[in-house]
């Protein structure tokens, strides 16, 4: 039944993943309320779908401890007008979309001020600092997570949960054809190829580009027909791979795209990507994939000794899985050897159990997402 109710409805993305998710669930409630407003901090895509925008999203696009530090008083800042924004002008419901860090302490004074809130995207609260889930239950109204096993740790914990699946398993189609994805880059089907996907913060890139490069220039020299795709996620992005491409294997043949990255993973026999939901994407695709992280030194020392982890893995698949699926490697052991060495057999062999694999996950999560979303919102609007 459709609601003609005209309301507001703030809404926080921190990146690309979030973006998508935020437009996602927009085009769902628009089909609920019409003549809704959506205001807060978007991407481009959420952008498209009506959202008006009072920051630019990529200011809260940033990774570690120590990189977080050096732009703390940005940061502080835009979140202080940004909650001041939503006390003087009430939504009726506040969505953060991911970016805890950020989107909990917006929605702890604004609960507090008796604004609905939800987090769209858990915390990986299961993971590491499991305390925070006593923070979640202060600051949210209802949490929306997108893997099965957080759940479980929500409903243990008493607090509202609900698991809506994810919006790129509905997307993309189970049986997914890679052709056309292989003409749209002309490329044949006979075209042995990888893609790298070194992230979508500036700290990634810098971080990963280098190795990631090292790591293709020695496949190369094994497989002499390999080619190379790297989508990048903006121009500034662009700029500073081709930097790094300058540098480091200026004599390496490299196809770059403007975005393009499900494109780029479709077309791919293999990829090479950073930790995050592009893992997740290239597992939906039904792609071979190695998985190569770091963080800066401090940041993962930082991490290393102050922090308790509670997970075996921290790809996306494999936590999925809760088995080793696809090969991950993280910061001194995310080396271009290590790289070769388990990218080579995945270039030249048989991938039909991990596909199968892959192909069980994708079914599993496969639940409309955006329209689950939607419906939880709206429950939660009409909840006395």
């Amino acid at each position: 039944m459709i609601n003609n109710k005209k309301l507001t409805i703030g809404l926080v993305a921190g990146e690309l993943s979030g973006d998508i998710l935020g437009a996602g669930l927009i085009n769902a409630l628009k089909k609920k309320y019409p003549d809704a407003e959506f205001v807060g901090i978007a991407g481009p895509k959420m952008q498209a779908a009506g959202c008006r925008t009072l920051f630019d999203m990529e200011e809260l696009a940033v990774m570690g401890l120590v990189e977080v530090l050096g732009r703390l008083p940005r940061l502080l800042k835009i979140r202080k007008q940004l909650v001041q924004y939503f006390i003087d002008n009430p939504p009726d419901i506040y969505v953060g979309i991911d970016a805890p860090d950020f989107n909990l302490r917006v929605e702890k004074p604004l609960k507090k001020a008796g604004i609905k809130t939800v987090q769209y995207v858990s915390p990986s609260v299961w993971a590491w600092r499991q305390k925070r889930i006593y923070t979640i239950a202060e600051a949210t109204n209802l949490v929306l997570s997108l893997l099965p096993f957080e759940k479980s740790f929500y409903d243990k914990h008493g607090v509202p949960c609900r698991f809506v699946g994810h919006t790129l398993a509905d997307e993309i189609e189970l049986d997914h054809d890679s052709s056309a994805a292989r003409a749209e880059l002309g490329l044949s089907e006979d075209d042995l190829v990888l893609a790298l996907l070194p992230g979508s913060r500036g700290s990634e890139v810098g971080l990963l580009s280098e190795t990631y490069l090292h790591a293709a220039q020695k496949l190369k020299l094994r497989l002499p027909s390999l080619k190379i795709i790297v989508p990048l996620v903006n121009a500034k992005r662009r700029a500073q791979f081709e930097a790094v491409l300058k540098q480091t294997a200026p004599d390496l043949s490299v196809m770059m795209l403007d975005g393009q990255s499900s494109t780029a993973m479709s077309a791919a026999n293999a990829v090479l990507l950073a930790s995050g939901t592009a893992t997740l994407e290239a597992m939906l695709y039904k792609k071979p994939m190695v998985v190569g992280y770091k963080f800066k030194p401090l940041s993962y020392w930082i991490f290393k000794n102050f922090f308790t982890f509670n997970i075996k893995y921290f790809s996306l698949p494999n936590l999925l899985a809760d088995e080793r699926l696809v090969p991950e490697f993280l910061q001194q052991e995310c080396n271009s050897d290590a790289l070769v060495d388990a990218l080579y057999p995945m270039l030249k062999g048989d991938n039909d159990a991990l596909i199968s694999k892959f192909y069980e996950i994708h079914n599993n999560i496969r639940l409309d997402a955006s329209k689950q979303a939607a419906n939880a919102v709206e429950e939660l609007i009409n909840a006395d």
